[in-house]
C-alpha cells in the first residue's frame, strides 16, 4: 500500500517537474527533482524490505522451533539483520512490528550487532544514506522527465546544430545517390546504344550467340575453344588458295581446257591428214 501510494506522488511530481520546465524555471526544476530522486530510492528500498519479510515468512517454522533468545540462523541473518537496521529509518508501523518481534526472539546482542550495520545487506545500507544526489543523476532524471512528456530540455543550440548537422549528412547521402542514379543511367544508355560483334574468330557453320554487355563487362568477349586448330584446318593457306586459281585459269571451255598456240597448231595438221 505504502509503495502504490509512494508511486501515485511521484507521478504527480514528475508533471509538475514536466511543467517547470516548459516554462523555463530549470533552477527550480533541479532544486525539486532531489524529491522524486529520493522517493524513488525510498521505493526501492521498501522493495527489497518486502522480499526480506517473506522469506522471514517462508522459514517462519525455524523461528518457531527454537526458544527465545535463539541463535540466528544463517539463513535468516541478512534478513533479520536489514529489518532491524532499516525499520526505525522507514514510516511503516508493521515493520516496526516486525522489527520488535526479531529482537525479542534474538536477543539485544543481534540488535545492537544490527543497528551498527554489522551482517546488513550492503544495498539497504546505501539506499538508506542521506547523501546530496550527484549532478549526473539530477540531469538523468530531468531529461528522461522531458523527453517522456515532450518536453525541451538541454541548450537549444547545441540541439539546432545537432539536428542540422542530421539533416546535412542526410542531404549528402542524398546527392551521392542522384550520382549514382546518374551514373547507372548513363551507364544503361551506352550499353543500349552499343552493337554486338559481327565475326567471332574464325567463321563456322555453329552460330553462338555472345553474351549480352553488363555493368561489371561492357564489351564481352567470346572465346572459342581450340578456335586455333579450326583455323588450321579449315582455313586453306595461300600455297592452297594459289593452285585451284590456275587450275581454274587452264581448265576452260570444252572440255574443260584452253589449248594453248601450240596445242592448236598439232591439231589442225593431224585434221590435214
Amino acid at each position: 500500500m505504502v509503495q502504490l501510494k509512494d508511486s501515485a506522488k511521484v507521478k504527480q511530481q514528475r508533471r509538475d517537474m514536466a511543467q517547470l520546465l516548459e516554462a523555463g524555471k530549470v533552477q527550480s526544476a533541479r532544486i525539486r527533482v532531489e524529491n522524486i530522486i529520493r522517493s524513488d530510492i525510498t521505493t526501492e528500498l521498501h522493495e527489497m524490505l518486502e522480499l526480506y519479510c517473506e522469506l522471514v515468512l517462508a522459514r517462519s517454522q525455524l523461528l518457531d522451533s527454537q526458544a527465545s533468545p535463539a541463535p540466528l540462523d544463517p539463513a535468516l541473518e541478512e534478513a533479520v539483520r536489514s529489518i532491524i537496521y532499516a525499520a526505525p529509518r522507514t514510516d511503516i508501523k508493521e515493520l516496526h512490528t516486525v522489527r520488535a518481534l526479531l529482537v525479542d526472539k534474538f536477543g539485544k546482542e543481534v540488535a545492537l550487532a544490527s543497528m551498527q550495520a554489522e551482517g546488513v545487506a550492503e544495498r539497504v545500507v546505501h539506499k538508506l544514506r542521506v547523501e546530496t544526489p550527484s549532478e549526473t543523476l539530477v540531469e538523468a532524471y530531468l531529461s528522461e522527465i522531458a523527453r517522456f512528456y515532450g518536453v525541451a530540455y538541454g541548450t537549444s543550440s547545441t540541439d539546432s546544430s545537432a539536428h542540422a548537422d542530421a539533416a546535412a549528412d542526410v542531404d549528402e547521402h542524398r546527392d551521392d545517390d542522384d550520382d549514382d542514379d546518374d551514373k547507372g543511367q548513363d551507364e544503361r544508355e551506352a550499353l543500349a546504344k552499343a552493337n554486338t560483334p559481327k565475326k567471332l574468330g574464325p567463321q563456322s557453320p555453329l552460330r553462338v550467340v555472345p553474351p549480352s554487355p553488363s555493368t561489371d563487362n561492357v564489351a564481352p568477349r567470346l572465346k572459342l575453344p581450340g578456335a586455333k586448330d579450326y583455323v588450321a584446318k579449315h582455313e586453306p593457306s595461300k600455297e592452297s588458295k594459289s593452285e585451284p586459281e590456275k587450275d581454274s585459269n587452264s581448265e576452260r571451255g570444252p572440255g574443260g581446257k584452253i589449248p594453248d598456240v601450240n596445242e592448236l597448231a598439232r591439231r589442225f595438221a593431224e585434221l590435214k591428214r
